[in-house]
């Protein structure tokens, strides 16, 4: 979608980014829900749902790819927004084999924004920590991506969200939305409950008692795995 522009702006997660990177540079494995966790820790391999993950594929790799790119950054400028941070990351793996199959290189190339609200909520994150203790006046301006995040809800004039899932990301898009009396469409994919008080959980309908979606907004929560049912969607609107 990406690729193809299908979205204006993307706001997720730390664990995004990682993932993205970390794939980019090493593989993952098919794992198992039901695997011994204690014996996985043992080998040093984390799981995530049923895929498996070692050290070297996760925070190793990563520390050694983003630390020279953090090098090369701070050169060119103390100060960076999330957008224009994650822009320049998604330049600088343009030449990789994989490249291609990576979220920020396409969000780099076709100039599509991604704001990250919980930007130190992951390994992403503790690697711009680890830079800064040797560089003290490396900074990163969560103030203007919100005034850029603004800029576009205001500018919009109606407005949609596509909420895969729930927590930071999706309250960060309705949060923004409320000021502009709501969207205008919403749909979720969401395999978490209504009832147990959860953002995740909560329907879309929810969101209208709070202004962040138009009383007549076209509206609707789908309950299940966004891995299977957005590209059953997506191959239908293309």
């Amino acid at each position: 979608m990406i690729k193809e522009k299908k979205v204006d702006v993307i706001v997720t997660t730390c664990g995004t980014i990682d993932h993205d990177l970390a794939r980019l540079w090493k593989d993952y494995y098919q794992g198992s829900f039901s695997a011994n966790d204690d014996e996985l820790h043992q080998k040093g391999i984390n799981r995530l749902g049923d895929v498996f993950i070692p050290n070297e594929c996760y925070g190793i790799i990563l520390e050694e790819k983003i630390q020279p790119i953090l090098n090369k950054i701070y050169e060119e400028r103390k100060e960076w927004n999330t957008r224009d941070l994650l822009w320049k990351i998604g330049e600088f793996i343009k030449d990789d084999e994989k490249s291609e199959e990576s979220i920020l290189y396409w969000a780099w190339k076709n100039k599509i924004p991604i704001f990250i609200p919980g930007l130190t909520d992951g390994a992403f994150g503790s690697q711009l920590w680890l830079f800064w203790q040797t560089h003290k006046d490396f900074k990163i301006n969560i103030f203007e991506d919100e005034h850029l995040l603004s800029d576009i809800v205001y500018s919009a004039k109606k407005t949609g969200a596509l909420m895969l899932g729930g927590g930071i990301s999706k309250h960060h898009v309705i949060w923004w939305n409320q000021f502009i009396d709501g969207l205008d469409y919403a749909v979720q994919i969401t395999t978490a409950v209504e009832w147990d008080g959860s953002l995740s959980g909560a329907r879309v309908k929810e969101a209208i008692s709070w202004g962040k979606v138009k009383e007549n907004a076209k509206q609707i929560t789908i309950p299940g795995d966004a891995t299977i049912l957005l590209p059953l969607i997506y191959s239908f609107i293309k």
